[in-house]
């Protein structure tokens, strides 16, 4: 990760308010990023972490990928619009994960 290394105890003791996008460099780390955030239970945060994960694939792709225009993609992870569930799915897919359920 560039010299940069996130441990599980970091990211529990940091907020994930700072642009991870540069930290997401393998899929490894990216679902990592994804567990962490979904165990916090916090859809504002999940959201951020779709718009950081969307970044560092590059949103052009990403957009492409998904069939939607890069303007919408933008206003989806930002909070002008919603996000159904269908665009979630869409958006783990093209970052190559899907959404599993274990208990806990």
């Amino acid at each position: 990760m560039k010299g940069i290394t996130i441990t599980a105890e970091d990211a529990r003791l940091t907020p994930f308010d700072t642009d991870m996008s540069q930290h997401l460099t393998n899929n490894e780390m990216i679902e990592w990023y994804l567990n962490e955030v979904l165990e916090r239970g916090n859809k504002a945060e999940f959201k951020r972490a779709l718009g950081y994960i969307a970044k560092a694939k590059g949103m052009t792709t990403v957009s492409k990928e998904i069939n939607v225009n890069r303007e919408s993609l933008y206003k989806f992870l930002n909070g002008e619009r919603s996000v159904g569930i269908d665009t979630v799915f869409k958006l783990l897919r093209s970052f190559g994960f899907t959404l599993k359920v274990a208990s806990v």
